[in-house]
């Protein structure tokens, strides 16, 4: 119940610094929409259309309160609801944060977990080498070189697009091995350290065997700090891999967003982000409660 508490206060915040914050972009939203060509008339008609006429602590006002009444409004850019543009891209975003977090936490948890229990081992190397790799490789030159080998040369998968299961696999495995890295780090670290722990020296001497102790012990209070960085990748991933999605002309939320910003769509960029912070924020909830069940000593305030 705490942790909803300190939500409200939290979110309230964020709206009101992403108000600021997108007024302070350079250059005239209206201009921008009205175009080149437009006349002063049509700039101003647009601006008061916006609100943007009116003064500041009032655009803001009615900002929170259509928030208060899940008003989002309409695009100022195509005219339609920014719920339903929202809605729209929220799917495809959210099967590629699925698809990958899935298969990172697949793959990284038993890597991780493999290298801690075969410390200074080739296998420890090879698996610390990855980890360093993937974290330091920046994502869209991970993305470029998928697509050269993969679609390009190899002509095994398109380059680009959606709609299709081929379309899911190159930004599904960009995104999941840059996680996979993160996790495999974590793992391994939370793995040794609960290693050395005074209940681990007691049940090696109560004769229990390494595997019964990492796998039955050592793993449960291991897996805790692997939940939080699983669970705050997976909430970003939900406001849209803007990288990935742009290298793969993948129709999500983060580039909904980034269009919205370029075309300088207030309703547009303020609503989704609101929706997604919504969105980060539920995650967040149930990491918590996913605390609990792999350790119940964990209670939520």
């Amino acid at each position: 119940m705490n942790r909803v508490l300190i939500l409200i206060p939290t979110l309230l915040g964020l709206v009101t610094f992403l108000f600021i914050l997108i007024r302070l972009i350079p250059g005239d939203p209206a201009r921008v929409l009205a175009g080149l060509m437009a006349s002063e008339e049509d700039v101003e008609l647009i601006r008061e259309q916006l609100g943007l006429n009116k003064p500041l602590y009032v655009q803001y006002f009615t900002y929170m309160a259509n928030l208060f009444t899940f008003n989002l409004g309409v695009s100022a850019r195509t005219d339609s609801p920014v719920l339903y543009e929202v809605m729209a891209r929220l799917p495809n975003t959210l099967a590629l944060a699925l698809s990958s977090t899935a298969l990172a936490v697949a793959l990284g948890v038993p890597l991780g977990v493999f290298a801690a229990s075969r410390k200074s081992s080739r296998l420890d190397t090879l698996v610390s080498t990855f980890s360093i790799v993937g974290i330091s490789l920046p994502t869209y030159w991970l993305g470029l070189i998928m697509i050269t080998i993969f679609a390009v040369e190899l002509h095994l998968l398109p380059a680009g697009g959606y709609g299709t299961p081929a379309h899911f696999i190159l930004p599904t495995v960009t995104i999941a091995l840059f996680l996979m890295a993160f996790i495999v780090k974590i793992t391994k670290a939370s793995v040794i350290d609960s290693m050395e722990k005074e209940y681990v020296v007691t049940a090696r001497s109560k004769g229990l065997t390494e595997r019964v102790i990492l796998y039955k012990h050592v793993l449960r209070n291991a897996l805790i700090p692997v939940i939080t960085i699983i669970g705050l990748q997976f909430g970003s991933l939900l406001g849209g891999a803007v990288i990935t999605e742009t290298i793969y002309a993948w129709p999500g939320l983060g580039r909904l967003i980034i269009d919205a910003i370029n075309n300088r769509d207030y309703p547009m960029v303020q609503e989704s982000i609101f929706i997604f912070a919504l969105l980060y924020a539920l995650v967040n909830l149930i990491t918590d409660l996913i605390y609990t069940i792999v350790d119940p000593r964990v209670r939520l305030g």
